[in-house]
Order: structure tokens, then C-alpha cells, then sequence
């Protein structure tokens, strides 16, 4: 099993749209088993993925389970969720595990239990390893996808360090070169940050079973949108001065902070996974629907990118 976050600092940038439809696409088209988490309290994969009188119905109904009832035992000292329930979407064919908006209450605790794991105690520890002990119940799955929020906090934090992988969508503008900066930092600390609360830990019997506690999240590459263009005197559409003068600086951004600073020795790869035209799809995808194509590239290199990353008899596109 491969877990990957679709994740920028950068919000508007499709993350949420690219992932469902990748998603889709493994397993429509390539015949993969592949869950969806959706760790975003904005909910987005899931709104995506359900009309609205399936939305209403799952959220009025208090026993429907969500990414809430994964965290919601720890913050009560019940440690982790004995069963975790995942719905499945025929439609998209994946499988589930909802999100809900709940889940930015838990934001103080698990910012809170990182600070106490910094110190040696072991119950912030495992708060911290929530996502990864939650990916050793996945692992019956080719690929879990993990939807994500724009931000660098807690939440985000506990997701990335669980991940495999991540992969950003990126829109051509300042913003976007930014937030590569700022990931690229925050990996860094939380790296440093982890290696001193497994340096203090005062009991090792606190980390959770079947857990590897390295940070082993790698950077697999980014799609970005297509650009923007104009018509030129004969009719053919180029690119407006403004894109190109950002578009010439997203490879040697990536380059120098994800790849020179995070991960050195995998500078031969190929790191731009595609280009999509729009990433405001509006209806679901099936078997037929041409939005799947648009990512169809996209999800080949992605596969075969982690191939090439991880080495032989792994995942395969």
C-alpha cells in the first residue's frame, strides 16, 4: 500500500478535484483498490463525491462515521479507534472514509500533544502517529489518498508525516513559488521537531504497533494548470508574459527546495507529473466521462514515479 497527500500551502489550486479524479482513474481504468480520507474539515472530497441529499442524509444521522470518530477517542484517553468504517462510492469506484468539519476542533489537540511529545511523553507521541496508526488498517488497499487542507498546522503535520508521498497542484503565480518555500520549512522543523520527541521518549512502549517512526515522506512532483493565453495576430493562443515569467521559475523552485534540500539524491527524476487544462470539473466522473483523460497522464507518471522512487515489486501503474 502507497499513501499519498494531494497537498499545497496554496489554496484554490484543484488539490481536491486532481485527487478524486486520479483516484477514480486507478481504479476504473487500471483496475487499483483505492481508498480516499478525506482529512479536510472543509469536507471538499466528500461533497464531491456525494450529491447533496447524500450529504445531508450522512451528517443528520449520528451514527454515520467519520474522520471525527478516528481522533475523537484519543482526546477522551480512549486511545485509538477499535474500527474504522469506509463507505464506498460505485460511482467513482473507491472507497471513502469522510470527512468532517469536526475535525479543526481537534486541531488544539494535536498541537498540544506534539508540544508534550517534544518532551518525552509518550500520549503525545501517539496522538501525533494518529494517520500513520491508521494506515495499518488500509493496507488491504493499493493506494489511500489523503485530502488535505491548505494549511501548515497540526492536522496537515500529522497527515504528512504519515504519507509516502505528496503531491502539489500548482497554479502559476507567486503564491504558489511561496508556499513550495514553506512546505520545504516546515518538513524540515517537523523532521528535527520528531527526531528530538523519539530522542526523549521516555517510554518506547507508547509508539503504536506496526508504526516505522522515520520520517519517510517523499516528494513524488507537481501538475500544474495550464497556462493562461491570448490570440496572437494569426489566431493562435500563447502565453501571456505575466505566466511565463512565473512558469520559468517553478522547476528551479521545486528543484532547490524540494528536491536539493529534502530529498538530494533523486535529482535525476523527472518531477512535473502533467499539465491540466481545468480543474473545475462539474459533474462525477464515469466510465465514459472525458475528465478522467485529463489525468490519465498524470496518474501513469505518478505511478511510475513511486516505481522508480521506491525501487522493484512495488505498486504498479
Amino acid at each position: 500500500m502507497k499513501s499519498i497527500a494531494i497537498f499545497n500551502n496554496k489554496g484554490g489550486v484543484g488539490k481536491t478535484t486532481l485527487l478524486c479524479n486520479l483516484a477514480a482513474f486507478l481504479v476504473l481504468e487500471k483496475k487499483k483498490k483505492v481508498l480516499v480520507v478525506d482529512a479536510d474539515p472543509q469536507c471538499n472530497a466528500t461533497q464531491l463525491t456525494f450529491d447533496d441529499e447524500e450529504t445531508e442524509d450522512l451528517y443528520e444521522n449520528q451514527k454515520t462515521f467519520t474522520i471525527y470518530n478516528v481522533i475523537h477517542p484519543l482526546s477522551l484517553g480512549k486511545g485509538y479507534t477499535k474500527d474504522v468504517t469506509t463507505l464506498s462510492r460505485p460511482d467513482f469506484g473507491f472507497d471513502i472514509l469522510i470527512g468532517d468539519p469536526r475535525l479543526s476542533l481537534k486541531e488544539d489537540l494535536l498541537a498540544r500533544d506534539w508540544s508534550q511529545a517534544l518532551g518525552g511523553e509518550g500520549r503525545g507521541l501517539r496522538t501525533s502517529f494518529l494517520f500513520s496508526q491508521l494506515l495499518t488498517r488500509f493496507q488491504d488497499y493499493e493506494y489511500v489518498f489523503f485530502d488535505v487542507g491548505p494549511s501548515l498546522g497540526s492536522i496537515n503535520r500529522s497527515v504528512l508525516l504519515a504519507c509516502d508521498y505528496f503531491v502539489s497542484p500548482m497554479t502559476i503565480d507567486i503564491f504558489s513559488l511561496k508556499a513550495v518555500e514553506n512546505i520545504r520549512i516546515s518538513i524540515e522543523n517537523w523532521t528535527k521537531q520528531r527526531s528530538t520527541a523519539l530522542d526523549n521518549l521516555q517510554d518506547h512502549d507508547a509508539l503504536p504497533d506496526e508504526v516505522d517512526p522515520r520520517l519517510t515522506i517523499k516528494f513524488a512532483g507537481y501538475v500544474t494548470q495550464q497556462y493562461k493565453a491570448k490570440t496572437d495576430g494569426s489566431g493562435n493562443l500563447v502565453a501571456v508574459k505575466a505566466y511565463e515569467k512565473i512558469m520559468r521559475r517553478v522547476a528551479p523552485t521545486i528543484k532547490a527546495n524540494f528536491i536539493e534540500k529534502l530529498q538530494p539524491n533523486k535529482q535525476s527524476l523527472e518531477y512535473q507529473l502533467g499539465t491540466i487544462p481545468n480543474l473545475v470539473i462539474p459533474e462525477l466522473p464515469n466510465p465514459d466521462s472525458s475528465c478522467r483523460c485529463l489525468v490519465s497522464g498524470t496518474a501513469s507518471q505518478i505511478t511510475s514515479q513511486i516505481k522508480d522512487m521506491d525501487g522493484p515489486n512495488q505498486a504498479q501503474p
